[in-house]
């Protein structure tokens, strides 16, 4: 096979992986780049690589399986594992030098057992997310005795925001009783050495968060966890997803498009093919809302996104096939942003940008 045939492709720039490193990682502070959901659908080994070349040091990732998939390309970076090892995974992710976060005992009696060597975990606090992690909190401190009686290393006590994009004093209150755990655990003898809680916007917004490392995952990709996020912290997105027109005809005044014919012509008008749909992460929720750039102009999405392929209206603007049409990204003066997708079909740009099928080419430039 020599394809890609189908013009449909996402293309991923390094330099703005690179760019917003540099951008968000504090003086003095660790950064680690989470890259799970395979880089939040921009390809986690190339994202991997150029933000270890910008600065990172550490790896985040969701699953065992990402994290082997990260040592099967080379990368020897530390990677600490975002949630306990799933039964069985253990001797395999051990052996792949993952680093396991803990939080529960059958978590920690399975590692112990698994672990032959010196290993260092990084045990999880819920302060208030109640997702997973040890509750209440102040019970870490003999979760932590029994980590270092099982033999194992206590490198790493964490925690994670449920609001910080939204509610600085929610935020503030769970820093303020994970630094309580984390003192009462160095009164009784126990370090580790990192101590992290700041995900993006708490990397952004929350100076008193950054303690050892920051855990930075969708500014890492240039999006704003929460409104003007990014702007504030100077950030590039790194995505941008084109196609081309594949047909373009003249359709008179009155003709409906698409499935259901929801959409009509109130005039004479030009009307493009696009192959992309709803099988490719261009979600069905954008029928008859979104927009795409097609001639440096914004243009109406025509009707009912469907599984391979939407009609975009250019009314009286003449198209022609092979034309670039821009579903994320910048075209002449225009932009269109995940930000707007996600607004259009009723969510976040995390959905949107890890939503891009795996039958959309990544392509890497930079």
């Amino acid at each position: 096979m020599t394809g890609p045939f189908r013009p449909t492709v996402a293309e991923v720039d390094l330099e703005a992986i690179r760019h917003n490193v540099r951008a968000l990682k504090p003086d003095g502070v660790e950064l680690m780049a989470v890259v799970k959901a395979d880089g939040y659908g921009h390809g986690a080994v190339p994202v991997a690589r150029a933000a270890l070349q910008a600065g990172a040091t550490w790896l985040g990732v969701a699953l065992v399986e990402e994290g082997l998939a990260l040592r099967d390309s080379g990368v020897d970076a530390p990677v600490l594992v975002l949630s306990e090892f799933p039964p069985g995974s253990e001797k395999d992710a051990l052996e792949a030098g993952l680093t396991p976060s803990l939080y529960t005992e059958r978590g920690l009696a399975a590692l112990a057992g698994a672990a032959g060597r010196d290993v260092g975990v990084h045990v999880k606090v819920d302060t208030g997310m109640h997702r997973v992690g040890l509750w209440p909190p102040e019970e870490a401190l003999a979760f932590a005795d029994r980590v270092v009686d099982a033999g194992l290393r206590l490198e790493g006590l964490w925690t994670h925001f449920a609001r910080s994009d939204e509610d600085a004093a929610v935020t503030t209150g769970q820093l303020e009783r994970f630094l309580t755990v984390a003192d009462a655990l160095g009164r009784a003898g126990h370090r580790p050495r990192y101590r992290h809680a700041a995900n993006s916007a708490a990397t952004i917004r929350l100076p008193a968060a950054h303690l050892d490392l920051v855990r930075v995952g969708i500014a890492l990709y240039g999006l704003g966890a929460a409104p003007g996020l990014a702007e504030e912290a100077g950030l590039r997105p790194a995505l941008s997803w084109r196609s081309e027109v594949s047909m373009a005809r003249r359709l008179p005044a009155g003709e409906s498009v698409s499935y259901g014919h929801r959409y009509r012509l109130e005039r004479d008008a030009w009307v493009a093919t696009v192959p992309v749909g709803y099988a490719d992460g261009y979600s069905r929720r954008l029928s008859g809302r979104a927009e795409v750039l097609l001639g440096g102009r914004r243009r109406p999405v025509a009707g009912t996104v469907t599984m391979d392929q939407i009609l975009v209206d250019c009314g009286d603007d003449r198209v022609e096939e092979g034309q670039e049409v821009v579903l994320i990204g910048r075209q002449g003066e225009e932009e269109i942003r995940a930000d707007d997708l996600a607004a259009w079909s009723g969510t976040i740009p995390y959905e949107i940008v890890t939503g891009i099928g795996g039958r959309v080419p990544r392509e890497h430039r930079g």
